[in-house]
């Protein structure tokens, strides 16, 4: 969604780069550019205005950082604003002191609210909590069922009935207390534009059931809008929070990302896809890294955490330790891997990544071909890959509905990754016994002893709050001293 804004950032800082020192002028120059940067990603005029204004005042007023250049300090300004701007910090759902928390979902038709509130469901389950969904949603038709059998799918209770939205909402919460459910998620009903009937329905329901937390789910594909609706609905029955769906779709989605700043409200949750488990914890320091084109590595980490088993992170470790790879290895990670989202989603996360990678266009078919080529070899190929000659590889190819070309190509790519994780290993024990003569050396030192690996003398405790920014990765340089 903010490849546009990432692209037009990078520009930006690309052109800095290249200058020795930034006077007001130039932080002039870069302040216009950020402002159009802004509205061409839809941001709302008065957020990106006061943003812009934050970014000058400081920059014109800036110390100069020794580690950094003028061009590197701009852009640790523009990060630290951007993350302001998303919310500063992540926020969180408030639970009762006394169950159940109650959820109250709202929004408009067609901004995912039903599909969102089983993917939340879903979330809090993982949390270790036990949630139950309601569907007050009585307007549109089949919009009950649905909510049925999505809780069907993420495997919790689900209550409804046909009555009011009231009476199922307070009835709801019998039914929790019954079950031992400590979290109940309402969806209410949506229209296709805010109007009285919507608002004073949503209103009697907030009183009656009195919420924990009011969160309103939006469309971030709905432009402008999305801060017009979530001002009109904060005013008239008070939002917790906010819940983001389809920021993997095409939009600018800048009008979206403005509704924090505007309405004083956090987003707790973005929706990344179509599938249940595509949802995600709204970090705006993460998400400030993904649009200023550094990628997202701790959601990348979770992700993985989350989606490799413990064979696997154990065989992975192995790997590492001494260097050996084979194709049931890549097969196996291949396979994990998928499970995390699609590929050109998980690849966005990577930091580092050249411009020219990061906007290649990467079909999951192919690494389904990929797949198909390994599995239909036997196990000793896999295991040892130079036992494949020509009539093999005509098999392999047969059976895999591929032509021995792709097997080849294949073979050849894993021979240099399986090269890769052999210096990877060698390094790795060459760090290892490094690591082992330090702390021999420094035994019963009261001295601080640099991390494994880092040369001494490399001390990060001095970059301060610069530690988690790379801002190598969008192609700086140090200053040279």
């Amino acid at each position: 969604m903010f490849e546009s804004l990432s692209e037009r950032f990078e520009g930006i800082f690309s052109r800095l780069s290249k200058r020795g020192r930034i006077s007001p002028a130039d932080v002039e120059e870069v302040g216009s550019e950020l402002r159009r940067a802004l509205l061409a990603a839809d941001v709302n005029a008065r957020v990106a205005r006061a943003f812009v204004d934050r970014v000058k005042e400081r920059a014109v007023g800036a110390e100069v950082h020794q580690a950094l250049n003028p061009a590197q300090q701009v852009l640790k300004i523009v990060n630290d604003e951007l993350v302001t701007m998303l919310g500063g910090e992540t926020g969180k759902i408030t639970m009762s002191s006394k169950p159940p928390t109650i959820v109250l979902l709202a929004g408009l038709q067609g901004s995912g609210k039903t599909t969102h509130a089983a993917k939340l469901a879903r979330h809090l389950k993982s949390q270790g909590l036990q949630p139950m969904l309601v569907g007050a949603d009585l307007q549109r038709l089949a919009a009950v069922e649905q909510l049925r059998t999505l809780a069907e799918r993420v495997d919790v209770p689900f209550f409804s009935e046909a009555s009011d939205p009231v009476t199922v909402a307070t009835k709801s919460l019998a039914e929790a207390a019954r079950l031992g459910r400590n979290v109940v998620i309402i969806d209410t009903a949506g229209r296709l534009q805010i109007d009285d009937d919507l608002m004073d329905e949503l209103q009697h329901l907030r009183d009656t059931v009195h919420p924990h937390n009011t969160l309103l789910v939006i469309d971030a594909m709905i432009g402008q809008q999305a801060v017009d609706v979530a001002e009109e609905f904060n005013r008239r029955i008070g939002l917790d929070g906010v819940i983001i769906t389809k920021i993997d779709g095409d939009a600018r989605g800048g009008a979206a990302l403005s509704v924090k700043e505007v309405v004083g409200k956090p987003i707790l949750f973005a929706g990344t896809g179509e599938k249940l488990d595509e949802f995600e914890v709204f970090h705006p320091d993460r998400m400030a890294s993904r649009i200023l084109g550094m990628g997202d590595l701790m959601t990348l980490i979770e992700k993985a955490e989350a989606t490799f088993d413990t064979q696997q992170k154990e065989r992975a470790e192995e790997i590492l330790r001494d260097g050996s790879f084979t194709l049931e290895d890549f097969l196996g990670q291949l396979q994990q891997v998928r499970k995390m989202g699609p590929l050109q989603q998980v690849i966005g996360m990577m930091p580092g990544l050249p411009k020219e990678l990061k906007g290649v266009e990467v079909d999951d078919r192919e690494v389904v071909r990929i797949e198909a080529i390994i599995q239909s070899m036997t196990a000793a190929e896999r295991m040892k890959p130079e036992i494949i000659n020509g009539s093999r590889r005509n098999r392999i190819a047969m059976g895999s509905g591929t032509s021995t070309n792709e097997v080849n190509k294949l073979l050849k790519q894993f021979k240099e990754m399986q090269n890769m994780m052999k210096s990877m290993g060698a390094m790795g024990k060459v760090m290892q016994r490094a690591g082992k003569k330090n702390k021999k050396k420094n035994k019963g030192k009261g001295a601080a002893r640099p991390a494994a690996g880092l040369p001494a003398g490399v001390d990060l405790s001095k970059l301060g709050d610069l530690s988690g920014l790379d801002l190598s990765k969008l192609g700086f340089e140090p200053p040279k001293r």
